[in-house]
Order: structure tokens, then sequence, then C-alpha cells
């Protein structure tokens, strides 16, 4: 039970890093690829009916951890205080600026949303990946799971690998996803901008994976890293053909390979301790009671299926592409 529940964590991560990947990609580049106040619209148009859906991945993932393996919970959470804290913060930045942009038809106005939006999409991305690779790479904990050092003690040159690699996958597929759902210059623009960008956003990715690997790894992780490469340059490959969907498919794969090679070579540890392997957290020592793990599988038998078929349809509602010509005049709330 415990190895499914592990199993079922880096699921949820994986489900948040590919839905809202693109998410915060979008964000990232909106004043790269919006050139005036319509463009713009059209981009957080894009991931307008969905942005907020996809951060249930975030809530299930952190609630399942709690529940699960609240020892891990415990000294993740407590020891990267901070940079979960300026993650959160992004989080909340977004979410107010998405709502409040059109509320006052100012150009100065919307342009200081769009600037909270653009440092909310990269701080975001930039924490979470440091979580993640804190997790996978080790943190200083002792034999009680507690942090030694400064609260920045998770702040070394593997750990930001991880939040640059992280980012720079949210770029691409940010860039990927717009190619998908616009049309006209933004399409050709994002497209070309992807295909730029690419080689070196992605870097950091495979790098982290090679430093996991030459770590921790085993012979079915080497492959899922490998397959990483290979899903990423077909990807690219595909986006030049103009065939944004499959790109898209195959930066799906190129995630799902990367989470697959990071928590495998974690297994079967949670937190490993970069001060003696002997204090880190295992699985089995990390894990719940039998009966709490057997109470949450039930829960999470009937739940998922649910909130997997409302999120579907929601992507099938809005899955045509929109542009310029469907953006209406600025409208403002009367007050």
């Amino acid at each position: 039970m415990e190895t499914l529940w592990f199993c079922v964590i880096a699921l949820l991560w994986l489900g948040y890093f590919f839905l809202e990947g693109f998410d915060f990609g979008v964000g990232m580049l909106l004043p790269v690829l919006g050139r005036d106040e319509r463009e713009r619209r059209v981009m957080i148009n894009t991931i307008g009916p969905v942005w907020d859906g996809n951060e249930v991945w975030l809530i299930v993932a952190i609630g399942a951890t709690f529940a699960a393996f609240p020892g891990w919970y415990a000294s993740l959470i407590s020891t990267v205080y901070l940079p979960v804290l300026v993650f959160l913060l992004a989080l909340i930045g977004r979410g107010v600026a998405f709502e409040y942009r059109g509320k006052v038809d100012s150009v100065r106005w919307r342009a200081r949303w769009d600037g909270v939006i653009v440092v909310c999409s990269w701080l975001a991305p930039l924490t979470v990946g440091l979580l993640i690779a804190s997790t996978v790479l080790g943190l200083p904990i002792d034999a009680e799971g507690n942090r030694v050092g400064s609260p920045f003690a998770s702040l070394r040159w593997d750990t930001l690998l991880g939040a640059a690699a992280i980012t720079g996958y949210a770029l691409v597929h940010g860039a990927v996803f717009t190619a998908l759902k616009t049309e006209g210059d933004i399409r050709l623009r994002a497209r070309a901008l992807a295909l730029r960008l690419a080689p070196l956003a992605l870097l950091p990715l495979l790098v982290l994976l090679l430093v996991v690997q030459v770590r921790s790894g085993s012979v079915w992780t080497w492959a899922a890293a490998i397959l990483v490469a290979l899903a990423a340059f077909a990807a690219m490959a595909r986006l030049a053909l103009g065939r944004e969907g499959q790109s898209f498919a195959l930066m799906g794969l190129t995630i799902v390979a990367a989470v697959t090679a990071l928590f495998g070579a974690l297994y079967p540890n949670v937190l490993p301790s970069t001060l003696d392997p002997a204090y880190s957290l295992t699985v089995a020592g990390a894990a719940s009671s039998p009966y709490t793990l057997t109470v949450i599988t039930w829960v999470a038998a009937f739940g998922t299926p649910a909130v997997l078929i409302y999120q579907g349809w929601t992507y099938w509602v809005f899955r045509k592409r929109i542009g310029t010509r469907h953006i209406p005049p600025v409208h403002v709330p009367s007050s």
C-alpha cells in the first residue's frame, strides 16, 4: 500500500507539471508573444477556462502526501518553507491578476497586472522545481527528520538546477501550447519561439536527469531519462512541420518520462538525507498506518474518476483555436 501511494503522488505531480506547465509558460511569454492588448487577451483566454482547475493537481498532491506520508510532508515542507511561501504567493498573485486585469479600462492598470502575471508565472515554476529537486536530491535532515542548518539550506547548485529544469520545461511547453491553441501571427511566432528556445531551455532538465541517474539511477530509470531526450527532440521535429498537437503530446511524454526517472531513482526513499543516508526517510518509515492508507485509497477510488471526467470535459469544450478575431472590445463592469 505504501508503494502504491508513492506512485500515486508521483502521478499527481506528473499531472501538475504537464497541465500547469503550459499554464505557467503562457504567463511567462505573455509580453513576448502578445504584442498588443488583443493578442495578450488571446493568450490569457487560451488558459482562462482551465488554469484554476489545473491547480487541483497540486492541492491533491500535497494533501495526499500529508495523508499518506506525514513524515515526508512534515520534513519537506518545514525545511523548504521559504520557497513554498514564495510559491504560494506567486499562485495567489497570478489568480488575482487574471481576475483584476480587465476590471478597469486603463492601459496602465492592465500593464501592471500583466507584470504581476509574468513575474508570478516565473516564480512559481522556479520554486516548485526547487521543491521537487530537494525531495529527489535530498536535504540536510537529522535522524528525527529536522533540518540542520539555515533556512536557505535547500539552496544548492543541484536543487537550483532542478528549479531551472522545471522552468525551462514550462517555458517551451507554454510556447507549444500557445501554437496549438491560437491562429494567425501568434501561432507562427509561438512555433518559431519554441523551436529557438528548446535547445537551451530543456538543457537543465537533461542535466538534472543525468545528475540524478549518476547518483542513484537504475537500468530502467536510465531508460526513462534517455526517453526524455528522444521525446523532446521528436516534439520539436513535429513542431517544425506544423504538427502542434503531436508536439504537445510528445512534450507530455517528455514530462512523463522525466517524472518516472526522478521518482524511480528516489524510491524507496521519499526524502534522502544529505548528512547521513541512515537518516533518510523511506516509503515504509514515513507512511501512515495501514488503516489510514486503506481509507484514503477508497476515497481516491471514488473521487478520482469524477475529477478526471470533469477536467477532461472542460478541455474538450474549450478545444478550439482562438485568435484576435474572437476577442470583443474591452468590457468594463459597471460600478
